[in-house]
C-alpha cells in the first residue's frame, strides 16, 4: 500500500504502476457531468455566465485530483453524505481538456476509453478506482468538505474534500498501464 498526499507531480505519478493500491490523503475536488459540461463552457469562453464561478476553481486544477461522486446530503454530524464513485467514461470526452489544465488524476469506476487512455498518457495523469458500492465507507475518508462552485447542480456540486487515506487502486499509469487488459 502506498501512501501519497495531494497535490500529485510528476516524481510521484513516475512510481505509480497499474495495480498499486494507494491510500490518497490530501485536497481533491468532485465533478460529475453537469459540472464537466459547465467547466468546458467556461474554459471555452462560451458561457462564463453560467450561475457559478468557475474561473477560481480551473486556476486550482494543477496537480489537482477530480472524483467523480455526486454525494448524498450528509446527515447531521457528519461532513459528508455517501460518496462513492460514478462511471468514469461519461467524463471522458472532457478529460484532455482537464489533463491539459493541469489535472493529475482522476477517481471514478469502470474502464476508460482509449481516447482518455491516450489523453492520459501524453499529460501523465493517472486513473484511481475507487470501489464501487462502498460510498458510506469511503466518506469516512472525507475530513472537510466545501462546495466551491455551481451550487445550484446540487448534489453534481464541485466540491472540495479534504481526504485522509481514501483507499484507490490504479488502473491506468502514465505508461499507458492498464487494469482492464
Amino acid at each position: 500500500m502506498k501512501k501519497i498526499t495531494t497535490p500529485l507531480s510528476d516524481k510521484l505519478l513516475k512510481n505509480l504502476k497499474t495495480g498499486d493500491e494507494v491510500l490518497l490523503s490530501g485536497i481533491i475536488f468532485t465533478a460529475r457531468d453537469a459540472a464537466h459540461k459547465r467547466l468546458m463552457h467556461c474554459i471555452a469562453k462560451t458561457d462564463c455566465a453560467a450561475p457559478c464561478d468557475l474561473s477560481k476553481f480551473v486556476s486550482l486544477l494543477k496537480g489537482s485530483v477530480i472524483y467523480y461522486t455526486g454525494p448524498s446530503p450528509e446527515k447531521p454530524g457528519s461532513v459528508i453524505g455517501s460518496c462513492g464513485p460514478t462511471s468514469s467514461y461519461r467524463m471522458d470526452s472532457y478529460l484532455s481538456v482537464l489533463l491539459k489544465y493541469g489535472v493529475k488524476a482522476t477517481i471514478g469506476k469502470g474502464p476508460r476509453s482509449e481516447e482518455a487512455k491516450n489523453s492520459m498518457k501524453k499529460y501523465r495523469a493517472v486513473y484511481f478506482a475507487a470501489t464501487g458500492g462502498a460510498g458510506a465507507l469511503l466518506s469516512k475518508c472525507v475530513k472537510k468538505s466545501e462546495i466551491i462552485a455551481c451550487k445550484d447542480l446540487g448534489c453534481e456540486a464541485i466540491r472540495k474534500l479534504e481526504v485522509k487515506d481514501l483507499p484507490l487502486i490504479v488502473i491506468n499509469d502514465i505508461y499507458g498501464g492498464d487494469f482492464y487488459k
